[in-house]
């Protein structure tokens, strides 16, 4: 079988953070970082806490700026470097390329999670109704119960809004997925339902880059670990 191209590729990718209120201290994290995923496969970075992990999906998802190197996803048929990309471009990627589900939710006050669900797909010019009948079999297969579908999800608990933000990053059919512990506060139950849709992601050929503290979990569904402790400043010297 033919080998199939990247959906995203690191190459000499580096980052460092300057401490203006302790003196300009330049704490540096990475070096040189170089990978790639493929559609329909998991990748996720390893190593112990404060190596740098999330830091490296901050990059990707262009919250974090990158010192030196470039992040490419593959948008629209064409390879976009986040790490250069104009603000309007980045968003434009994460509209129809890129997802991200992070450990934290962050939404409108206000909005019910039926709504902060189905936000990504509406953005896409996908009907409400439609965006919203989706939202719910999404909400409904991670047991959130349906009394709170309608109610914004600022006063959920974690593991109620965890599984709100997952659903949000599982809506669309964008081919690069990012995950940030997207079990961290979830149960048995619904970890298994997680690593199943993860698996229904691999098997539409979208590529995942993840974070998994849970061995567990880590051991199901990904089929590369990247050590990121390979990458740190004195190593990569």
């Amino acid at each position: 079988m033919a080998a199939t191209l990247p959906s995203l590729s690191l190459s000499g990718v580096s980052k460092s953070f300057t401490m203006h209120l302790q003196g300009g201290i330049v704490l540096p994290v990475v070096r040189n970082v170089g990978f790639e995923v493929h559609p329909g496969e998991c990748a996720v970075l390893s190593g112990p806490s404060g190596v740098g992990k999330s830091s490296l999906l901050k990059m990707a998802y262009g919250n974090y700026a990158v010192e030196a190197g470039a992040i490419r996803i593959r948008h629209l048929g064409e390879m976009v470097d986040i790490a250069t990309a104009s603000p309007r471009t980045i968003l434009e990627v994460r509209r129809d390329s890129l997802g991200y589900v992070t450990q934290f939710l962050r939404v409108v006050p206000r909005v019910s999670a039926l709504d902060v669900v189905a936000e990504p797909l509406v953005a896409r010019g996908t009907e409400v109704e439609t965006a919203r009948a989706r939202s719910r079999d999404l909400l409904a297969r991670l047991n959130l119960p349906e009394r709170l579908w309608s109610l914004p999800p600022a006063t959920f608990s974690g593991g109620e809004q965890q599984r709100v933000n997952i659903a949000r990053g599982f809506i669309t059919d964008h081919p690069v997925l990012l995950l940030d512990e997207p079990t961290a506060s979830l149960d048995a139950r619904n970890r298994q339902v997680v690593i199943d849709m993860i698996g229904e992601k691999k098997a539409a050929g979208v590529a995942l880059l993840g974070i998994f503290h849970d061995e567990d979990v880590r051991d199901r569904v990904a089929d590369r670990l990247i050590d990121v402790a390979l990458f740190a400043p004195e190593k990569a010297a």
